[in-house]
């Protein structure tokens, strides 16, 4: 069964940091691109960055320069670095899994609440 578990969210000031992290379960982890959503009330859902199966990596517009994402294949591990952070990253932040069909097709965690307050 695929999981994807994510924890590491929580309140931090502006200007703060944070790293998250998703625990990854019942597939190939190293086989498959990965990344981080987010989601806040009344608004679509938002690509924060995707990372390959290479290393390759991909951010959205509002994580350029401020966050890394990152894997570690032996530990099944997704990161998100998010450094000076703004009110406006207040956000529910989803690990995803771009899997095919035969496997779940795409996947995303339950979250984990990120909260900058100003």
């Amino acid at each position: 069964q695929v999981q994807l578990l994510e924890s590491g969210g929580g309140l931090v000031q502006a200007g703060g940091s944070l790293k998250l992290s998703c625990a990854a379960s019942g597939f190939d982890f190293r086989g498959y691109s990965m990344g981080w959503h987010r989601r806040t009330p009344g608004k679509p859902r938002e690509l924060v960055g995707i990372i390959s199966r290479g290393g390759s990596i991909t951010y959205g517009d509002s994580a350029k320069g401020r966050f890394t994402i990152s894997r570690d294949n032996d530990k099944n591990t997704l990161y998100l670095q998010m450094s000076s952070l703004k009110p406006e990253d207040t956000a529910v932040y989803h690990c995803y899994a771009d899997l095919p069909p035969r496997l779940n097709g795409a996947t995303w965690g339950q979250g984990t609440q990120v909260t900058v307050s100003s």
